[in-house]
């Protein structure tokens, strides 16, 4: 780049990473602040009531290919100002519904809206303004994103207890929709409009192929989501279910959250030398290895330890990836409707992971559960070292 402004500026950055911050917390961790109070107050099965969550995962996975083409035409101002003001109507649905189909109706707006809020929306947002630049501020953008969970769980359980499962659920309403200004900042610029002395050349990788990247790009992406959602819903019972005590596995799972933060941290400070597939490969790696100390977590503190650090490392720089990996394989001006259609099988898999965890561990305790991670994460491994193979060889 010449002389030259920044393709996305820092305060994009800033209001992006602030709304991933809020939106996340308000959305996506949502079920797991309310939902015990949820089961409690209406007696329902946690079942009926958790499987509001596997329903918008559904619905995101469904909504994502007109919402990825819809960033592409009006830019991530509009449609992430659209979805701040759904989570507003999703939230504010389940605050007053009184039977479950008018409970289910407000998770599919939940849906909708965090395909359209959370971070998919935002790489789509950044790679629109960015182009091939876009890549930094994505990994910019995950640093607040990851702290979600750590911020929301605690403010969640105020506002409970302070208003009930409901009034929280409204004040979260009016939290939604004090992120519209965010989204309404976005610049409504895209890459193409800049002048051609600004723009960085295309990487060459663009120019192979498009079929063996993108089945390779969406399997590393459905596998490592689908590790995800399963690991989220189950990983203080695995622990607990290898020896150690409730208290224990609970701490220990926390470490997770921090080794995500700090490998994020690590890669926007040092990771600008690394390839984007280089990166992808390498946290495949660390991803498979950890299930390694897993399986010596009942026997070891050590190794519970190492296992939920490096676990959390792993899958905070595949988030990264997520979003940096279609820079350098597609053409940045479709990445919204491109990759909207290949992270469809991501969702729609994802909403059935707690319930084929929770049906292996009940057949074969929680070393099955860690075999079947084994096996997700070695199936992201293998796609990141073919899609490595096929891209460079694209590149030669």
């Amino acid at each position: 780049m010449s002389a030259a402004r920044p393709a996305v500026g820092r305060r994009t950055v800033v209001y992006l990473g602030v709304s991933q911050l809020v939106c996340w917390g308000i959305s996506y961790y949502l079920i797991g602040v309310f939902g015990e109070l949820i089961v409690a107050d209406l007696g329902w099965s946690r079942t009926l009531v958790y499987g509001g969550f596997s329903v918008a995962l559904l619905a995101m996975g469904l909504a994502s290919p007109p919402i990825g083409r819809l960033i592409d035409r009006l830019g991530g101002a509009r449609v992430m100002s659209l979805g701040s003001v759904l989570i507003a109507l999703g939230a504010g649905g389940l605050a007053l519904a009184q039977g479950v189909a008018a409970y289910y109706a407000a998770w599919i707006v939940l849906g909708v809206a965090m395909r359209a809020t959370l971070y998919d929306a935002a790489f789509a947002t950044l790679a629109r303004i960015g182009g091939p630049d876009a890549g930094r501020p994505i990994a910019q953008v995950t640093l607040l994103g990851g702290l979600a969970s750590t911020c929301f769980w605690p403010i969640g359980h105020l506002l409970a207890d302070a208003f009930g499962w409901r009034g929280a659920l409204l004040v979260y309403a009016l939290i939604a929709l004090a992120t519209v200004p965010l989204h309404l900042a976005i610049p409504k610029g895209r890459y193409d409009d800049r002048p051609a002395s600004d723009r960085s050349p295309p990487p060459p990788e663009r120019r192979a192929g498009r079929a063996a990247p993108a089945l390779l790009y969406a399997t590393v992406v459905t596998a490592t989501n689908v590790l995800n959602s399963g690991m989220s819903a189950h990983m203080i019972g695995m622990l607990a279910g290898l020896g150690l005590a409730t208290a224990t596995a609970v701490w220990i799972a926390s470490l997770r959250g921090i080794g995500q933060s700090l490998a994020r941290l690590a890669q926007v400070l040092f990771g600008g030398r690394l390839h984007a597939l280089d990166l992808n490969l390498a946290a495949a790696a660390v991803l498979t290895l950890c299930f390694v100390a897993g399986f010596a977590s009942g026997a070891f503190l050590a190794a519970a330890v190492a296992f939920s650090f490096c676990y959390g490392a792993g899958n905070g720089i595949l988030t990264i990836t997520r979003g940096t990996l279609p820079l350098v394989l597609f053409d940045p001006r479709t990445y919204g409707a491109f990759v909207g259609k290949l992270l469809v099988p991501s969702f729609l898999l994802s909403a059935t992971a707690p319930f084929a965890y929770a049906a292996v561990i009940e057949a074969f305790g929680a070393p099955g559960g860690l075999w079947l991670s084994v096996a997700l994460a070695a199936t992201t491994l293998l796609s990141a070292i073919g899609l490595n193979l096929v891209a460079r060889s694209g590149r030669a």
